[in-house]
């Protein structure tokens, strides 16, 4: 169960050190939309976070990947102006050798940031690449994402058990 351990755990996005990041040579920042990025319901990019993703787009390619569909990601990565994986099915990694033939990346050029451990840690651990879990914006999801957070919570609570990992310690790495 060890996969979904997330290398990195912060409160958001904003509480990253992306200069860690660019120091150990990440180049290429997978962004999760839905409780990553914006809350479920948000139809807009937050002008905080377009300020982020302005800023880091100086030091890193960065590429929204998405189980949401095309009409809802491609809203927030055309505002964004960043290349988009709508539809992902995450945790299969199809989207992500896809960004790594495309940009010529390694995997270890690469970090994954989301909220949900099946899907998005779940990506991260199956494509060989850095994962940093952020907590989720909100407790409203999606219906199909209900069944995720009933999983992801008894794995967090193994975690924790373990020592491992707990909800709210966040760290800058293992």
């Amino acid at each position: 169960m060890s996969k979904y351990l997330p290398d990195i755990y912060k409160k958001n996005i904003f509480c990253i050190d992306y200069e860690k990041l660019k120091k150990r040579n990440i180049k290429c920042l997978i962004f999760d939309l839905d409780n990553t990025l914006a809350l479920i319901d948000q139809n807009k990019v937050d002008v905080k976070v377009k300020e982020l993703i302005t800023e880091l787009k100086k030091s890193f390619l960065v590429i929204l990947v998405s189980n949401s569909p095309k009409k809802r990601v491609f809203s927030f990565s055309n505002d964004l102006e960043i290349d988009s994986y709508p539809f992902a099915l995450k945790p299969s990694i199809r989207t992500l050798k896809k960004i790594k033939a495309k940009y010529n990346l390694e995997s270890s050029d690469i970090a994954i940031i989301g909220d949900q451990f099946i899907t998005d840690m779940g990506y991260g651990y199956k494509g060989k690449i850095t994962k940093i879990f952020v907590d989720c914006l909100s407790n409203n999801d999606l219906k199909i994402t209900n069944i995720n957070r009933f999983l992801e919570k008894r794995i967090m609570d193994k975690y924790t058990k373990d020592n491992l990992f707990k909800k709210g310690s966040y760290y800058d790495g293992r």
